[in-house]
This record gives structure tokens, sequence and C-alpha cells, in this order.
């Protein structure tokens, strides 16, 4: 997916004009953040805020040890007869995969959800290779049917309507009309029946990956996962070096906290650990297992003062409770990662000279904060982010020097007296004025603030003459 994330003003000013969508990301984020509430605090909202803490704990800890963890996951993978590769970059990614696929005469790969894969374009990689990658969750099928990005983390389809999904059935896989959902999902699945036997390969993400035992871990909630890894004869899973967890007890925490966080669930309707390629005794699974491993960009998250933001486990609740994700959509955001976490992660695994805007499209409200399973502090480094802009000098230079003068007014008691005095004067003679120049944005949907008849210098000082 091209990084458009410059674009972000411009995108957000197309989106806010489709009611449809608007209602449809509306509803769904509304949905998930409930459901959420509810699980979380199910038994109390103290256990709740533990259950959390554990969690943000056991992150921290793997982030820590991350180093002496991915050795230690690569050798009992290795021991368990996963063959492990690992990737520096989206190029070196995409070419393991490419290579394999090569090695065991694959044409047709079916792909469970996975947001690194979006990342790499790896889907577009293999078609320019003649591969055909087909996208198994019902979601991600949509989407790739209709040519798009995924909106959302985990729900990549809430920016639509079961109307325009139907539309894109009966237009691109000529399903018979209806407006029963269910319907849909049977006409779907009978399509992608016939992909899950033919394919030679199948590809998934991972949600963690155990280093004590060398287990790979999917949480899903449709079956295609576990199709997609068992039933081709070639599995390859590609996953993010950050998504190492120490234990089967770290996992066991996380994998409570992630469903509550994303749909509302105590438990996915699928968990799937994976230990390897088919045994002699076993009826099933693949006959080889790889395991690529991808860095890109992610080493220098860690090495620089935002380590934290690798403690994300992609359960999408900072974009469910985000004020502005619900306004903006998120196609808005311009690549993979939307919603708060996006505006964090792309800066730093693209370069903050593509992403300008980003760290600006947040409230900084902290319900991104708060809803976080790993209690990341997304506001922090936004704001921190902000900072590495304006010292990178990539502000507006209106801003700057708007700063620069409210700075140098703020300075002199003298100066900022008279300002306040001016201020309040204008705003009493004319109280429905709007801002001028680019302080209009501001004024353009909010009434201007009454000043004070008394600044409170003037209190204050009468009260000390009392």
């Amino acid at each position: 997916m091209k990084n458009q994330a410059n674009q972000f003003v411009q995108r957000v000013a197309v989106a806010v004009t489709n009611p449809d969508v608007r209602a449809a990301v509306a509803q769904g984020t509304h949905n998930a953040n409930r459901k959420r509430q509810i699980a979380m605090g199910e038994t109390s909202l103290e256990h709740g805020e533990t259950m959390r803490q554990q969690a943000a704990a056991i992150k921290r800890h793997a982030l820590n040890h991350l180093a002496d963890l991915l050795e230690a996951a690569e050798a009992n993978m290795q021991s368990n007869g996963i063959q492990v590769l690992w990737a520096a970059d989206a190029a070196e990614a995409r070419a393991h995969v490419l290579e394999i696929a090569r090695k065991h005469d694959v044409h047709r790969i079916v792909k469970s959800k996975s947001m690194v894969t979006e990342e790499i374009t790896h889907n577009e990689g293999l078609e320019a290779e003649g591969i055909e990658p087909i996208e198994t969750d019902l979601g991600e099928y949509i989407l790739q049917l209709n040519q798009e990005p995924p909106s959302h983390i985990v729900a990549p389809v809430i920016h639509k309507s079961k109307e325009s999904i139907r539309q894109i059935f009966e237009t691109r896989i000529h399903m018979p009309p209806t407006d029963d959902a269910g319907e849909m999902a049977r006409y779907a699945r009978v399509q992608l029946r016939a992909a899950f036997l033919s394919a030679d390969l199948g590809i998934s993400g991972g949600n963690f990956i155990i280093a004590e035992t060398g287990t790979i871990c999917l949480v899903t909630n449709e079956g295609n996962g576990r199709m997609v890894t068992s039933l081709p004869r070639v599995h390859v899973a590609v996953v993010g070096i950050e998504k190492i967890v120490a234990t089967l007890e770290d996992y066991v925490t996380l994998t409570q906290v992630l469903p509550r966080s994303a749909t509302g669930q105590k438990m996915a309707v699928y968990t799937h650990m994976i230990n390897g390629p088919r045994r002699a005794e076993d009826e099933d699974g693949p006959q080889q297992v790889y395991v690529v491993l991808v860095d890109n960009g992610r080493s220098n998250i860690y090495t620089s003062g935002y380590t934290e933001a690798l403690a994300c486990i992609r359960c999408g609740a900072c974009l469910n409770a985000c004020p502005v994700y619900e306004v903006a959509g998120g196609h808005s955001y311009g690549w993979v990662y939307p919603g708060p976490i996006g505006a964090v992660v792309t800066p730093l695994l693209t370069g903050m000279e593509n992403v300008t805007p980003l760290p600006y499209a947040s409230s900084l409200c902290g319900s991104c904060k708060q809803v976080c399973p790993v209690d990341i502090d997304i506001p922090r480094m936004l704001l921190d982010l902000r900072n590495d802009l304006v010292e990178a000098g990539q502000t507006e230079k209106v801003w700057d020097l708007g700063m620069q003068a409210w700075a140098f007014g703020t300075r002199s008691p003298a100066l900022f007296r008279l300002a306040g005095i001016a201020a309040g004067f204008a705003t009493r003679l004319f109280p429905d004025a709007k801002l001028p120049g680019p302080l209009g944005g501001w004024s353009k949907y909010r009434k201007n603030p009454s000043f004070a008849k008394k600044p409170f210098r003037t209190l204050w000082a009468e009260r000390g003459r009392k």
C-alpha cells in the first residue's frame, strides 16, 4: 500500500462528506467500544485493570529481553521442524516468500488476515510474479474483490454497509440478489472453499510467538485461519519481531485481553497454536512450515524513545475509542495502520518526512491510553512526535511566526497585560467575529470565549491590598 499519510487533511475532507461511511464507522466503533467495556469489567473494574496491567508488564518484559527471546524462539521453532528466516525490510520479506513459492512450485496462495503482509505489500509482489494470493478473511476478501485496503486493524470493512458489500458481491462474484447477510456470507464461503482445496501454500500472520516452546499463536473468529495453516502442503507465517512473548503463561494472559479489547469477547472463537509441520502420526497438516521474522524498521523503534509502541498487540481498541478516527475513518490515515496507534507507528516505520500531519491527528483526550490492553501511552508519544517535527523544522512558517510572537508577548508582563485588555475589548465589541488568518479554523465552529472584566492579576492585587 502506497504511503499517502501526507494527504491526511485532504483525505479527511473527502471522508467527512460521505454520510454512509461515517454512519458505518460510528456504529462499528461504538459497538466495539461498548462491548470492550463490558468484557473488561465483567468481573469488576478492578479485575479488568489488574489484567490490563499484568498484560502490560508481560509485553514490557518481552521487549526488555527481545534479543534473547528471539534467539530462544528461533532455536525452539527449528527444533520443532519449523524453518526460520529473517527479513531486514519489506523487500527481503517478499523475496523470502517468493523463493519459498518457487521452491515448492506454488501457483495459488490462500491467506489469513495479516497486517504485516499489508505493510510489506505482499500481495502486489506475488501478483507481479504471476502467483495468485487469495484473502480468506471475509472482510479482507471483500476488500480484495473491490481492490481497496483495510480501514481498521481488526474489522477491515468497518467502513462498509451491508448494501455496499451486496453490490460488490453481485458485481465481482455474480452473487444472486439478496439482502440477507447470512446468505451473503454463505455465498462467499462457497467461493473460498474451492480456493482452500486448490491452494498450494497458506500464508498467515502471527498474533504471538511463544519463545519457550517455539509455538506460533493465531487468534481468529473465522475458521479460515485454521484452514489456511492446515490444508495447503506449505504454511508460511509472516510475523513482526515484536510479537515474541516469553512463556505459555504469558500467552494465556494476552489471549484473554486481546479478544476482550478487540471485539468484546471473553475468548476468540479460534485459538490456534502451531508447533511445526505434520508429524508421521498426524492425519493432516502442512508438510513444510516456515516463519519469516520481519524487522522493517522495528529495530529503529526499539533503539529510540518510542520502544513502547512495539508493545501493541493490534487489538484496535484505540481506534474504536478515538473521536478523530470515528470522523476520519481508516483510509484517511493513508497507510496500513490507522487511528491513534497508526499516527505513532506510521511515522516511526516510514519516516517523519512522509507523514507530517499524523501526529496532529488527535484531540489528545487520552481515551486511547485508557482502553489499551497493554497501557501504551499513545498521547505522550504523539506529543513527542510533534516535538520531533518542530525540532526537524517540519512545520508551517505561519505557525512558527505565530508561536514566536506569542512567546515574545508572554515574556513581557506589560505586553501580556496590554494584549489581554485588547482581546477583552474586541470580544465585547465584536462578540460574533471570526478570528483572522489561520486562527479562523478555531472560531469557525466555536463561539469566542468571554473575557473576564477583571483579569486574575487584578483580582490578586486587590486581594493583597485587602
